[in-house]
């Protein structure tokens, strides 16, 4: 088994890549209307390192 080196976290969002924000008052079902944004800087990945082509490749299977 190849070894492995962890991925560096994303400095601006510290590996929380998405959110959820509140748009406004609560809809009369009562539920709360939300955007999910990803980080600018990684784009929704958490780590600023790129996935290596072989972990890609596996992961298509």
């Amino acid at each position: 088994m190849p070894a492995t080196t962890p991925a560096r976290v994303c400095g601006h969002c510290d590996g929380h890549p998405t959110v959820a924000i509140s748009t406004g008052p609560r809809r009369p079902d009562g539920t709360l209307p939300t955007l999910r944004v990803d980080c600018p800087a990684c784009h929704g990945t958490g780590t600023t390192t790129p996935p290596r082509p072989a972990a890609l490749a596996s992961a298509r299977r």
